[in-house]
């Protein structure tokens, strides 16, 4: 079956999207076919890759409602090597219970048409994370090197051995990606070495993503990172860096 990561924070506005679209938009440039299961019921990724969440037929809600995952598939505007499987405002019904394993029944049966499944969990540790997770093979946090950011890790790393324990033994924490990291900042230096004391300094993946206004530029205008060239040659390089750290993990 081919490898699934689940992208996750309990707090909104760390930027598990522009991880989870920057590891497709490298991904893609590599040659690589992804799916990018879109479980936040706002749609950002939904949106961002070019279909509107408030306008598709099915949405992910149904796939958890045993609806066929490939019926609902859908191209993105992106190119042909990366697919998705959208949102829709109907999803939020979804966060407070059901069985988190219906999932992981219907990504197992499209998950080895695409080298990754990344699936792109809500800024919650509801119903819908959970789902997220024990669909998961593994689970990668994203942070921001602040103290909000960094105060929900240890709840988020919670979950993680929860639904190991309860739901998928399969599930590993690949680690932590650190986002919008600023050039110089004293505060984000200190916040970066609270971090590798939290998880341990190996679980922090290399290279971290800078803080560019091209990142939020390309989401706004629904286009991959890799889209502008030279103007966003070196957050380019860091989701290729990362891209094959990740590649690497799910092909061992």
């Amino acid at each position: 079956m081919g490898r699934i990561v689940a992208v996750l924070n309990q707090k909104g506005g760390v930027g598990k999207t522009t991880v989870a679209l920057g590891l497709a938009s490298a991904a893609q440039v590599a040659g690589h076919r992804v799916l990018v299961v879109d479980l936040d019921p706002q749609g950002s990724s939904t949106w961002v890759l070019g279909v509107d969440p408030r306008e598709v037929e099915e949405s992910v809600a149904d796939v958890m409602s045993r609806t066929p995952a490939a019926r609902v598939i859908q191209p993105s505007d992106w190119g042909e090597n990366v697919w998705v499987l959208p949102s829709s405002p109907t999803l939020l019904s979804r966060d407070h219970g059901g069985n988190p394993t219906r999932l992981r029944t219907a990504l197992a049966e499209v998950a080895d048409d695409y080298d990754v499944v990344l699936i792109d969990c809500p800024p919650s540790l509801g119903a819908l994370t959970t789902a997220g997770l024990t669909a998961a093979d593994h689970a990668l946090i994203v942070v921001e090197p602040s103290e909000l950011s960094l105060r929900g890790i240890a709840a988020v790393a919670d979950l993680v051995d929860q639904v190991w324990d309860e739901h998928n033994p399969e599930l590993e924490l690949a680690g932590v990606v650190v986002n919008r990291v600023p050039p110089v900042s004293a505060e984000a230096d200190r916040r970066y070495d609270e971090l590798t004391r939290i998880v341990g300094k190996k679980a922090v993946w290399q290279p971290v993503i800078p803080q560019r206004v091209i990142v939020n530029q390309a989401l706004g205008e629904r286009t991959p990172i890799h889209g502008y060239g030279a103007r966003a040659a070196d957050v380019a390089e860091v989701f290729d860096k990362l891209w094959v750290k990740l590649r690497k993990l799910i092909s061992g």
